[in-house]
């Protein structure tokens, strides 16, 4: 167990939060993270009280206002967010969700300026704008306000804006610039308190209640983790309070998604980003990109309970696309074994998966991806990356855009999005593979599982479970405890699914328990398991986990690695 030699007497809690990097002065606030106790005062960021004013003003002008976000789950959350505030606030704000194949990422000027036309004087866009230059010139030439809330990288030069809200500005000072790892909706979720603020000081609120800004927590945290923002600071209070807002049920649609997903108890962590959120993924990915925005902002039972079956039909057809492009990216990979990123490109991919397959692409070469979906007719192709822990592609796309060998990029360290003209394919490959070769080696080299306990098989029980469980709610930045159980021999191993590895396993203390290697049976660590372990002692390392299919729950291990006992 990681900790100093001072905690050698602390509860598996408190071990694991220190384990995780909180001071031991500070475990308190930790073991209940309150959204009080981790939240900074929204001026502190740059032009939110300009964003703030401009909005306040059309709430009490009745300003015709338009809220425009992503095609995926940070944008729709974002997105919902604001239209219930505005609402609560009694302004109905329209909602304009770009269509990926037609439109592609972020603000378009033709569209701004559409709504423009069409009434809106105030148009807020929503996971995106940060690098509009062109179209937001474009709407500020045809007289639109435009507010940009953002979380994307930004370039030293901004586009012209009313206000641009993203703690990711290089001019931010250091308590805005600490929460860069802020998922838009959490961006956005400040801008409510901040403009709730600002009403107030106006009297908005003399004769009439304030909205209950804590009720929009469960779009926050479903946003934050479909978007695999980093879980510590604020986005871990955000997503422990989040989950309790979403257990009440209060949003119709996402208590019709829950039910959709079939899920038979209050959603946890894990659910936001397997259950939940691919499902209104769906939408943006293969169907119509604003029924997530619908589903999130409807107050009809039945609309709800329509719109996620929908949603449910659509997330079964991307995963048959998915799987399909998928296949065809993996037999690309033999011929990128010595690049230290790869870089995957076909014709008539479907754009809508290309994200999804470049993240399991990495997690089957340990390596940074890009997959690129290229258009016969266009003759260019829009492309998806996933990095690696230590190795930032955002900065990498957006220095390839800036050299011009794309046409457009941007993103964050983990994921980001390009366009790319098909004759500049093989240059930029060469590019991003010298620019980032360094960064993916020392990345590699530094990587190990590190462990938080070392049990026997009998220690791994339920009870264990939940108490791992209390110092999450886990996710990147703050990786859920592994466990290493062992010794034991394989009684069983199989595989099940397409290319899942379940195991049961005994221990020299009498006790057995199941494990599962998830999409491993192609993988060295399947193989292994399945033809070179039996009668010989292993120790099992990865997650546990309850089973709770049975008559009643059980420990299982989700496992990520093993080694040999003797």
């Amino acid at each position: 167990m990681e900790g100093d030699a001072a905690g050698a007497h602390d509860d598996i809690e408190a071990q694991l939060l220190l384990s995780r990097g909180v001071p031991r002065d500070d475990l308190d606030r930790h073991r209940n993270p309150l959204l009080r106790s981790f939240l900074p005062d929204p001026a502190e960021f740059k032009d939110m009280g300009a964003a703030a004013e401009r909005i306040a003003q059309a709430v009490l002008g009745q300003e015709t206002v338009t809220i425009y976000g992503d095609y995926d789950v940070d944008g729709a959350t974002s997105a919902a967010l604001l239209v219930r505030l505005l609402r609560s606030l009694g302004l109905e704000a329209g909602y304009y969700i770009p269509d990926r194949l037609l439109e592609g990422y972020g603000p378009s000027g033709e569209a701004l300026v559409r709504l423009g036309e069409q009434g809106s004087s105030l148009i807020v866009t929503v996971d995106c704008g940060a690098m509009a230059h062109d179209a937001l010139g474009q709407a500020h030439a045809a007289g639109v306000d435009v507010i940009v809330v953002d979380h994307h990288k930004c370039s030293p030069n901004l586009p012209r804006a009313a206000a641009l809200v993203n703690p990711n500005r290089l001019d931010e000072n250091d308590i805005a610039a600490a929460h860069g790892h802020l998922a838009a909706v959490g961006v956005a979720f400040l801008l409510a308190i901040a403009l709730v603020r600002t009403l107030r000081k106006q009297g908005f609120f003399d004769k009439r209640d304030e909205p209950d800004l804590f009720s929009l927590l469960d779009l926050v945290a479903l946003g934050t983790v479909a978007d695999v923002a980093a879980l510590h600071g604020l986005n871990r209070a955000m997503v422990a309070q989040g989950l309790k807002v979403l257990a009440r049920r209060e949003n119709v649609g996402l208590a019709a998604l829950i039910d959709a997903s079939r899920l038979n108890r209050a959603p946890i962590c894990s659910d936001l980003g397997f259950a939940l959120g691919p499902r209104i993924n769906a939408g943006g990915r293969v169907g119509e990109s604003t029924l997530g925005v619908r589903l999130l902002t409807t107050t009809d039972p039945d609309e709800a309970r329509d719109i996620s079956a929908q949603l449910s039909a659509l997330n079964e057809e991307r995963r048959a696309i998915e799987a399909e492009v998928q296949r065809e990216a993996e037999e690309m990979l033999g011929a990128q074994h010595n690049r230290a990123v790869s870089v995957l490109a076909g014709r008539g991919w479907h754009p809508g998966v290309i994200g999804i397959v470049a993240g399991r692409i990495k997690e089957k070469t340990g390596k940074p991806a890009i997959v690129i979906a290229l258009d016969s007719e266009t003759g260019q192709g829009k492309g998806s990356g996933r990095s690696i822990s230590g190795v930032d592609l955002g900065a990498a796309v957006i220095a390839a855009r800036e050299t011009e060998l794309l046409v457009a990029g941007g993103g964050h360290a983990m994921a980001a999005g390009l366009t790319i003209d098909s004759d500049k394919l093989d240059k930029f490959t060469d590019w991003v593979n010298e620019r980032l070769e360094s960064h993916v080696a020392r990345a590699s080299s530094e990587q190990s599982m590190q462990l938080d306990l070392s049990i026997t098989p009998r220690g791994l029980s339920p009870e264990l479970v939940d108490r791992l469980e209390s110092a999450g709610p886990y996710g990147v930045g703050w990786p859920g405890p592994r466990v290493a159980v062992g010794p034991v021999r394989l009684v069983k191993a199989d595989i099940v699914g397409t290319d899942h590895v379940r195991l049961i396993a005994a221990g020299d203390d009498g006790a057995s328990f199941k494990a599962i290697a998830f999409r491993a049976a192609e993988s060295d660590l399947g193989q292994a398991l399945l033809h070179g372990a039996r009668g010989r002692r292993l120790w099992l390392a990865g997650r546990a986990k309850i089973d709770d299919w049975g008559s009643r729950p059980q420990a299982e291990l989700h496992l990520e690695d093993a080694a040999w006992a003797d």
